[in-house]
């Protein structure tokens, strides 16, 4: 039997916890090298540590890691530094797949950005977002998305995400997203804040396309070594086009039409490289009924990272 094709799945925000990959730090030398290293490259560029904030002695894992500029780097330090050491014990993506804020890890693993590069231009999206959008933020919806086309919701936001056929989100100004909750709470619809500061995927970062295109065009991109598959435009790139991370930020996360494109190209072997292994956790709603694909995650909330490195690396 042939070995399936290895897709490497990468987060984005909200899926950041006190703690993440700390077993790993702790007993991994290929993730600890690289967690140091890009560490460094974010405390040369905004003056702070990621690490200190990641590991910090007073926080657990339950405490709530709300939106800092230092979360996407904390996030994407966990999922770049996960990957070297899976490919360190000999496990390596065929293709890459980012949602959101993951797409900077997804095109730095598939040779497209040095992680270094990826890393200071994470920290530039979140600087020129501050600077020129106006507070909101995303909810997450347990809830099937034609709750979305009730006035109460499509008056007050835009779809931001459709993950599954029973969870999506919304984005929204601040005091929009608190009369969603309200209605939402009266409909006993579960919902969910996502820990980001602004109205991601929607018309609301607009104010930030000029800038945010203009250091875009600085990064310095190389050829993608292996496919990225892109879940804002539900398609699989070879090269990166123009207006490429504008349009990861900008438009809505398509990760259920993204999958069921991959469905039809033949079963894969989806590793989930993200801090909580949420993508891992949409796929069991998307795939066939028993599909051959193979679904594996790393990190979690609840531990288990040692013990789930170790059957990854099994081929």
């Amino acid at each position: 039997m042939s070995r399936l094709k290895t897709i490497f799945m990468f987060s984005g925000q909200g899926s950041q916890y006190y703690q993440m990959g700390r077993p790993l730090y702790d007993g991994n030398a290929v993730f600890r090298y690289w967690m140091d290293r890009l560490d460094a490259c974010g405390r040369r560029e905004a003056g702070a540590s990621a690490i200190g904030l990641i590991y910090d002695p007073k926080r657990t894992r339950a405490d709530t890691f709300e939106r800092t500029p230092l979360s996407g780097v904390a996030i994407f330090m966990v999922e770049y530094a996960l990957t070297m050491a899976l490919e360190a014990e000999g496990l390596r993506a065929d293709l890459t797949l980012g949602a959101s804020l993951g797409t900077y890890a997804a095109a730095a693993v598939a040779g497209a950005i040095a992680p270094e590069a990826a890393l200071i231009a994470i920290l530039q999206q979140s600087e020129v977002v501050r600077r020129h959008c106006p507070p909101g933020g995303m909810l997450a919806i347990v809830a099937e998305p034609t709750l979305f086309d009730l006035p109460e919701l499509c008056s007050r936001s835009e779809l931001a995400a459709l993950n599954f056929s029973g969870h999506f989100a919304v984005a929204g100004l601040e005091h929009n997203l608190v009369a969603i909750e309200s209605f939402l709470s009266a409909k006993g619809v579960i919902h969910q804040r996502v820990p980001v500061s602004h109205a991601f995927h929607s018309q609301w970062i607009d104010a930030a396309h000029a800038p945010l295109l203009r250091d875009f065009e600085g990064l310095p991109l190389a050829p993608l070594r292996i496919p990225l598959v892109c879940c804002a435009q539900a398609r699989t790139f070879h090269s990166i086009p123009d207006g490429f991370f504008w349009s990861v930020i900008r438009r809505p996360i398509e990760f259920q039409r993204t999958v069921a494109e991959l469905v039809r190209e033949g079963p894969f072997r989806y590793v989930d490289a993200g801090p909580s292994g949420t993508l891992a956790g949409f796929l069991r709603y998307l795939l066939p009924a028993g599909s051959p694909a193979q679904v594996q995650r790393v990190l979690a909330p609840f531990g288990s990272e040692i013990r789930n490195f170790e059957a990854a690396i099994v081929v």
